[in-house]
Formats: C-alpha cells, sequence, structure tokens
C-alpha cells in the first residue's frame, strides 16, 4: 500500500511508525515550521523530525485551498491517507483524492469529545473511561464512522500527559490493526455514529486554567489533573499566585470562606472551595520548579499558624 501520513505533534508519532510498518509511507505532511521557545527559533514538529530520521519525504503546505497543493498530493497516488493530529481541516477535493480512503485517528470515545482537546476534556469532566477511535473521514468534524475503536480506563490520579502518552500508543496498536485488515483484504464494517451523546472539547486556554475557589474540590481537582503538563492550573494561595502539578479533592465539612488556607503541613495545603477542599501537593512558585508543598512552607512562615 501507497500510504500517506498527515500528523503534527507528539501523539502522531506512534501512529507513524506503526504506519512504516505496514505500508510504503511515500509521504508525511506536517504544519509549518513555527518560531518557539525565548529565542523565538524556528522549530520543526515532531511528526516531521521522525519522518526525516526515517527518509521520509516531508511537505509542510499552509493549507489546501491552492490547487497546486492538491495536486502535489495526487501525484503521490495514495492508496490511504492517514490523519493523525495533524492540525487542519481537510476539504472534501483533498479526501476524495486516496484510492481507499481517508482515515483519522481520534484520542476519544466517539460521539464523545470530537475536537481539539478530548484528552484533557475527558479528564476535566470526570470521565471514568476513554479511548482511541479509527474513523472514516469525511467533512464534519470528527464525525464520520468508526471504523475500530479501543476504550480504556482513566486512573484516578492520572494527569493529561499520562493519558495523552498512554492514548498515544494505544492509537498506534489501533491503526496497525486496521492496516493490518486492509492489507488482508478483510472488510473494515463502520459504524455510524449516534446523534445521542455528542460533546465538543473546544482548544484549551490559558485563561481557563486558573481555579476558582468557588468551586467544588471535585472540580479543580480534575482540572489540576487535566491541565497537566499545558497549560498548567495557576492558584492564589494566600497572596502568591503558583502553579498547581498535583492535588486530591476531600470531601470536608469547613464552612470557612472560598480560598482560606484550612490546613498546612506535609501532606499537603488545604485549600476550602465551594464544597469540599482541595489539597494541593505539588506546586511551583514564579520563577522556580516544581516542589512539595512541604518544602514550599518552609519558604511560606506566614503560613506556620495554619500548620
Amino acid at each position: 500500500m501507497r500510504l500517506v501520513f498527515a500528523g503534527t505533534p507528539d501523539f502522531a508519532v506512534p501512529a507513524l511508525r506503526a504506519a512504516t510498518l505496514k505500508g510504503e509511507v511515500v509521504a508525511a505532511y506536517t504544519q509549518p515550521d513555527r518560531p518557539a521557545g525565548r529565542g523565538r527559533e524556528m522549530s520543526i514538529s515532531p511528526v516531521k523530525r521522525e519522518a526525516l530520521l526515517r527518509g521520509i519525504p516531508v511537505l509542510q503546505p499552509e493549507n489546501f485551498k491552492a490547487a497546486v497543493s492538491r495536486e502535489a498530493l495526487r501525484a503521490l497516488q495514495p492508496d490511504l491517507l492517514i490523519v493523525v493530529a495533524y492540525g487542519l481541516i481537510l476539504p472534501q477535493s483533498v479526501l476524495d483524492i486516496p484510492t481507499y480512503s481517508c482515515w483519522n485517528l481520534h484520542a476519544s470515545l466517539l460521539p464523545r469529545w470530537r475536537g481539539a482537546a478530548p484528552i484533557q476534556r475527558a479528564i476535566e469532566a470526570g470521565d471514568r473511561e476513554t479511548g482511541v477511535c479509527l474513523m472514516q473521514m469525511e467533512k464534519g468534524l470528527d464525525t464520520g464512522p468508526v471504523l475500530l475503536a479501543h476504550t480504556t480506563e482513566i486512573g484516578d490520579n492520572e494527569t493529561g500527559g499520562q493519558l495523552h502518552d498512554r492514548l498515544a500508543e494505544i492509537g498506534a496498536q489501533v491503526l496497525n490493526d486496521g492496516l493490518g485488515l486492509l492489507r488482508a483484504d478483510l472488510r473494515l464494517n463502520p459504524w455510524v455514529q449516534p446523534e445521542e451523546g455528542v460533546t465538543y472539547a473546544h482548544k484549551l486556554d490559558k485563561a481557563e486554567a486558573r481555579l476558582d475557589w468557588n468551586q467544588p474540590a471535585t472540580a479543580l481537582a480534575n482540572k489540576v489533573r487535566a491541565f497537566n503538563p499545558w497549560p498548567m492550573a495557576d492558584a492564589l494561595i494566600a497572596g502568591e499566585r503558583v502553579r498547581v502539578h498535583g492535588a486530591i479533592a476531600l470531601p470536608l465539612e469547613h464552612g470557612a470562606e472560598p480560598g482560606t488556607v484550612l490546613l498546612a503541613g506535609r501532606e499537603g495545603i488545604d485549600i476550602a472551595c465551594g464544597r469540599g477542599a482541595l489539597r494541593i501537593r505539588v506546586l511551583q512558585r514564579e520563577g522556580g520548579k516544581a516542589i512539595t508543598a512541604a518544602d514550599y512552607l518552609n519558604g511560606r512562615r506566614d503560613l506556620a499558624a495554619a500548620r
């Protein structure tokens, strides 16, 4: 099979590796190089880095509006286009080019959490399980019929970063299974996504990472997990703005004003919430590194009374 791969971030790299084992990847599409970091130096995507290591030609069009971009894809004569977190909406004129189809690997159990940030939104919502779907692409946003799916439980303390890495490997296996069936000329029977249960995973924004102590502690604990490692939850603790790396919800009856420090000790810093309390275990001061609550308290003598 002549495969064309389209992806950009780390999540797509295991899938690219899986694709190379099941066919000839004749090209890899990825987002154009962008300036990144404090020095704003040009940075290449993880997919581009992996493709170059494997000697796979890389194409980086801004979009497919220009006919020359579509003709470049057509000239590759792809049997299948595999899309994994590419970052571009593909028009129907592109979806019609491959001989067989266009497949998309999505990190949720569709139709729940269509869109840009399904991993983080699943944790933020308190979902107990998630998974990966291999679907046949169509014009809508993650609306195509599902070819294969794999379900997995979300760990009680699993962060967005940890779940991301785990689903990337699961996704690679799902893609491997799909390509294996296709190569064996075994028909994949797609099922249409139901209308019931559709939710959208909107793109993450730094502004929503700020913790509001008026919310329930369980909601804040989920947000801390979901937004680790990016954009990372931040909160105001006794007048100081910090980033929160790790926290758990406590079912406390406290009657205190939300945001009040209830207790501060080696186990953590307990903050009153709208319902219950949030125990902060790992945090980061501005310009510093992530430290335990116990180490943080060594520099916050003003919290000694709360101990």
